[in-house]
């Protein structure tokens, strides 16, 4: 299965949800990240502690792509027409995050007015959803759903364990920390939908 992670919007969690993704799917099988953001954060997270799978920049991951059963591509924030193109062509699932807020949100309208006219199967994922009483996650879900857009049915809480993740160079699931496992099981629910989403193809 290969699974894009891109978004118009900086900020929305696009590399923490791309490494999640790929160690929710080694979980599975051998999973490949390929760190095709500019700001390399994912090889950066890496090269910080230890991640469970292999992650590679774009030139690498060429020549590694056929040794692994799931490949993940995190991508450079907002990529322009043609690289979008080639994108959505290449995958079996894109998914998008998108934080619960009005910028977030009209960025991921742009990029969902962008894709038509391809074929591609594509899921939003909301993301750094605020913790109740704010109901903007909720909004956000409603807005996209009545909007008639395809929605993750989980969501990802905003949480601080995914920072220290990131300094500690590990998937939320390697932290000491008693919100490790609330963090991590966000994730799992999203991986198994997005494997039966690529599993319906």
């Amino acid at each position: 299965m290969i699974v894009t992670v891109a978004a118009f919007k900086g900020g929305v969690g696009k590399s923490t949800t791309a490494l999640h993704l790929a160690t929710y799917l080694q979980s599975q099988a051998d999973t490949l990240l390929v760190d095709g953001d500019l700001n390399r954060s994912a090889l950066d997270w890496a090269d910080r502690g230890k991640l469970p799978f292999k992650v590679a920049d774009e030139r690498e991951g060429v020549d590694l792509a056929r040794l692994y059963e799931h490949i993940v591509i995190d991508t450079p924030t907002k990529p322009d027409t043609k690289e979008l193109k080639t994108l959505a062509r290449g995958c079996d699932l894109l998914v998008i995050p998108c934080t619960p807020d009005a910028i977030a949100l009209a960025a991921t309208l742009h990029m969902v007015d962008a894709l038509q006219g391809y074929r591609v199967n594509y899921r939003i994922l909301l993301n750094i959803i605020p913790p109740s009483p704010n109901n903007s996650g909720e909004e956000a879900r409603n807005a996209l759903e009545n909007a008639g857009l395809p929605v993750f049915k989980s969501g990802i809480r905003r949480l601080a364990v995914f920072q220290r993740a990131a300094l500690l160079g590990v998937p939320v699931n390697g932290v000491k920390d008693a919100y490790a496992q609330i963090a991590w099981r966000c994730y799992v629910e999203v991986g198994k939908e997005m494997l039966e989403l690529g599993a319906r193809r």
